[in-house]
C-alpha cells in the first residue's frame, strides 16, 4: 500500500537536461568575441561585451519581460512585473542618483541619458507601446528572446532595426516641433529630494497594483513552485522576477561605472541599420542624425568600438547560453502568417517610435528614470497607453492575451 501510494503521488515535471552543443557554442562565443574586442579595441570594451552576456542571462533566467508585465496587468490586473519593474527602478534611483549628482564614479566621469520632452517623445514612446505588443517584445525582450531561439523575435528585431534607421533619417523633423529642454530632476530638486519623490512614486504604483490585483482576483497571484533549487537554479533557472529586478539594476549601474553612461540598446539598431543602408548605396551619412562628432565617428567606424552594439552583442550570446543551460533552446522556423505580420508591424514602430522617444523601455524608461531624466516618466506613461491599445489589438493578429481564472481568498 506504501509503496503504492508513492508511486502515485503528484510530482514536478522532470525539467530537461543541458543542451551541451548549444552551450559549447555560446561558451566558444563568448569567448572568441572577448578575445577579438580586446584586441580589435580594449580590454574595457571586451568586458562590456561580457558585461551584456550577464544581461542576457539575467533577463532570460529571469524571463523579465516589460512586455508581457505590463500586459497581464492591464488585461487581467495581475501587477507582480510591474512590481518587479519598480523595484528595479527604485536600487537603480539609490544607486545612480548621488553618483550622478557627483559627475564622477571611482574617478571617472559619468553622465545619465537625459533628454528632451516633446512632441516627439509622447508620439514615439506612445507607437513603441503599440509595438511592444504587436512585435512581442521590447528592446531587451526582443534581444534575448531572439538570443534563446525564438524565429519569430529574429523577424522582430530585423524589422526593429529597419523602423530605427527610418527614424534616425527622419528624426530632424520631429525634433524640430515643441519641446522642452532636457530636465534632470537630480539637477533641478538635488540627489535626496528627487530620490524621496522618485521613491514615493515606485511605491504609490506598487501599492496601485497590489489593490486592484486582489480586488480582480481576491489575492496576489504567484507563480508556481520553481523546478530547480540551489546552484542548479542559479545556472540554469527559472529566477524569481524580483531576483532578475535586482541584477538588471546592478548590472546598470556596473555599465555606468564601465562606460560613463547607463545601459541603453536602440541606437544600435539604428547604427546597425545605417550601415547596412550606405552599403546599399543610401547617402545615410547626410541625415543630420549623423551631423554630431560622436555619431559621424560612430557610422564611420567599427561596430565593435560601439558600446550599445558590443552590448547587444553579449545580451544575444548570454541568452543563448541561459537558454543551452535551462534546456529550452529550440528554434522553430514556422510562424503563422498573421503572427509574423504582427511580429513585422510591431518592429517597424518600436524602432520608429524609439528614435523619436529618444530610447526605448531600457534608454528612456530604465535609464532614463535612473538617471532623474523627466523624459522617463513622460516616456512611461506615453508607453503605457500604446500597451493599452496594442493589448487589445493582440488578437486580430492571433496573439493570446494572457487570463488566469478569478479566485477569492488572502
Amino acid at each position: 500500500m506504501s509503496a503504492t501510494t508513492a508511486t502515485e503521488a503528484p510530482s514536478l515535471p522532470r525539467p530537461p537536461g543541458v543542451q551541451a552543443m548549444a552551450a559549447l557554442a555560446a561558451a566558444a562565443l563568448l569567448v572568441v568575441g572577448t578575445a577579438w574586442i580586446s584586441q580589435a579595441v580594449s580590454g574595457r570594451q571586451a568586458v562590456l561585451y561580457l558585461l551584456g552576456a550577464a544581461l542576457g542571462m539575467v533577463l532570460y533566467h529571469a524571463s523579465f519581460g516589460f512586455t508581457s508585465a505590463w500586459r497581464v496587468f492591464i488585461a487581467d490586473r495581475r501587477g507582480e512585473g510591474l512590481r518587479a519593474q519598480m523595484l528595479m527602478l527604485a536600487l537603480a534611483a539609490l544607486l545612480f542618483f548621488p553618483v550622478l549628482a557627483q559627475g564622477t564614479l571611482f574617478g571617472e566621469p559619468v553622465r545619465g541619458l537625459v533628454s528632451p520632452v516633446g512632441v516627439s517623445v509622447v508620439f514615439g514612446a506612445f507607437i513603441f507601446g503599440i509595438g511592444m505588443q504587436l512585435g512581442g517584445g521590447c528592446a531587451s525582450g526582443t534581444l534575448y528572446t531572439a538570443g534563446g531561439g525564438s524565429v519569430r523575435m529574429v523577424l522582430t528585431l530585423l524589422f526593429f532595426v529597419v523602423g530605427s534607421t527610418l527614424g534616425a533619417a527622419h528624426l530632424h523633423w520631429w525634433a524640430a516641433l515643441p519641446s522642452l529642454p532636457p530636465i534632470s530632476l537630480v539637477s533641478l530638486w538635488g540627489p535626496w529630494a528627487a530620490l524621496a519623490a522618485n521613491l514615493a512614486v515606485f511605491a504609490l504604483i506598487a501599492g496601485v497594483t497590489v489593490v486592484l490585483e486582489r480586488r480582480r482576483h481576491g489575492r496576489l497571484v504567484h507563480a508556481g513552485p520553481p523546478v530547480r533549487h540551489g546552484l542548479g537554479r542559479f545556472l540554469r533557472g527559472p529566477w524569481p522576477v524580483l531576483a532578475g529586478a535586482v541584477g538588471l539594476a546592478l548590472l546598470n549601474f556596473a555599465t555606468l561605472a564601465l562606460s560613463g553612461r547607463p545601459w541603453g540598446i536602440t541606437s544600435a539598431f539604428a547604427l546597425w541599420g545605417s550601415k547596412a543602408a550606405m552599403a546599399l548605396g543610401i547617402d545615410a551619412a547626410s541625415w543630420p542624425f549623423w551631423s554630431a562628432p560622436a555619431q559621424r565617428a560612430a557610422l564611420e567606424g567599427s561596430v565593435l568600438a560601439d558600446v550599445t552594439s558590443v552590448m547587444d552583442f553579449g545580451i544575444i550570446v548570454g541568452a543563448l547560453l541561459a537558454a543551452a543551460l535551462a534546456g529550452r533552446y529550440a528554434p522553430k522556423l514556422g510562424v503563422p502568417l498573421r503572427s509574423a505580420l504582427a511580429a513585422v508591424v510591431g518592429g517597424l514602430v518600436l524602432g520608429y517610435g524609439a528614435r523619436l522617444a529618444y530610447g526605448c523601455n531600457i534608454g528612456a524608461y530604465f535609464s532614463g528614470i535612473a538617471s532623474g531624466s523627466l523624459h522617463g516618466w513622460v516616456w512611461m506613461v506615453a508607453a503605457f497607453f500604446g500597451n493599452v491599445l496594442g493589448t487589445r489589438i493582440r488578437p486580430l493578429f492571433g496573439l493570446e492575451v494572457e487570463r488566469v481564472p478569478r479566485q477569492t481568498g488572502c
